[in-house]
């Protein structure tokens, strides 16, 4: 364990988080500034999802008006009714990327994509006004192919390299990686793919998981050589690996409890610990030094958010060396949360933020 007892990082930044809606968004925006951070990349997959710029603009004056102090990143949902006018109206706009969802993987994902090719126009006029395509990079379960949760993401590599060859100047982020397989595929790719890691995916293997509903999540975290993989290209530095929580609340009777006909929800969630968690966890695996880089640097230079000035420190957060026990769960009105590691203790808490 390392002898500092203060840790001062500029600019945190959470490059994917879900912030739901209604009462639910009411309770856990805030926690976004409680876990350490003030620029968020929100996903668009609501009930409807975000498939317009109208839609996505309306969403961050709602966010904003919850919390006007954090900085929310749009996106849209990948659909069959979005267009390269459409693309080039919400690039005005301010929208950041695009998140495609392959059908069914993960929640609100009914209405994801079954092929690429259609989309081509869309991708096209994505590279031309330098828009991000977010990938969820998973393929759907088919058990006559043989391809389930573990495989799910080594199957859907050869259309992330497809992807990259057909446009090359087009920014393409691999979401919440679990596999020592992604991380490679991304490494051999040129500078315009990058590839978000969970802190959870930094503990949890399938053990973890299997049977204990509160670990489940999609992608579902995978065997110790994965998690080994993705702290090992965090120890690395390699630039174009960042923070992306997948921050996923779910009401706590949904994550609890499942039926004969209907799984528990997959999410987990991670907002309000958020920073402390990822200097406990990278300080566990001897990256501790590589906090900054991992939270804030290297998505930033990605996104091409600069970090912000600090004269007066008003983006410095501050971590001191102190026990500090998770809270058990968040209430607001009816909605309950209960985040990751409940009753478990973190090495370091927020002291300024």
């Amino acid at each position: 364990m390392s002898t500092t007892t203060t840790i001062s990082v500029s600019s945190p930044a959470d490059f994917h988080v879900h912030l739901r809606q209604g009462d639910l968004s009411e309770l856990v925006t805030p926690h976004v500034r409680k876990g350490g951070f003030r620029l968020v990349y929100v996903m668009p997959n609501l009930t409807p999802p975000i498939t317009t710029t109208d839609q996505a603009l309306e969403y961050k004056s709602m966010l904003e008006r919850i919390d006007p102090d954090t900085k929310f990143l749009m996106t849209l949902y990948l659909s069959p009714g979005l267009t390269p006018d459409e693309i080039r109206k919400a690039k005005n706009a301010g929208i950041v990327g695009v998140k495609s969802y392959p059908r069914g993987v993960t929640t609100n994902s009914d209405g994801g994509i079954e092929s690429y090719d259609a989309y081509y126009p869309v991708f096209e006029a994505m590279q031309d006004v330098d828009m991000v395509l977010n990938l969820h990079g998973e393929v759907p379960s088919d058990a006559s192919a043989n391809i389930h949760v573990i495989n799910a993401e080594p199957t859907f590599l050869p259309h992330l390299r497809k992807l990259h060859a057909h446009f090359p100047r087009l920014r393409i982020v691999l979401e919440h990686a679990t596999t020592r397989a992604a991380v490679e595929t991304v490494k051999s790719l040129g500078s315009t793919v990058a590839c978000t890691i969970t802190a959870h995916h930094l503990v949890l293997t399938v053990d973890d998981w299997a049977g204990q509903s509160w670990n489940y999540c999609k992608p579902v975290a995978k065997f110790p050589e994965d998690r080994e993989a993705l702290r090992g290209v965090i120890r690395e530095g390699h630039p174009r690996f960042f923070l992306g929580s997948d921050s996923a609340p779910h009401p706590s009777i949904k994550k609890s409890t499942g039926s004969p006909d209907r799984a528990c929800a997959a999410g987990i969630y991670t907002s309000p610990i958020l920073l402390p968690l990822t200097a406990h966890l990278l300080e566990s695996f001897g990256a501790l030094d590589k906090l900054e880089d991992f939270v804030s640097k290297n998505g930033r230079a990605f996104y091409k958010e600069e970090i912000s000035p600090t004269d007066d420190g008003t983006d410095i957060v501050q971590l001191r060396r102190r026990k500090a026990p998770v809270t058990e769960r968040y209430l607001l009105k009816e909605e309950v949360v209960v985040p990751f590691w409940t009753g478990k203790d973190l090495e370091w808490e927020i002291i300024d933020c």
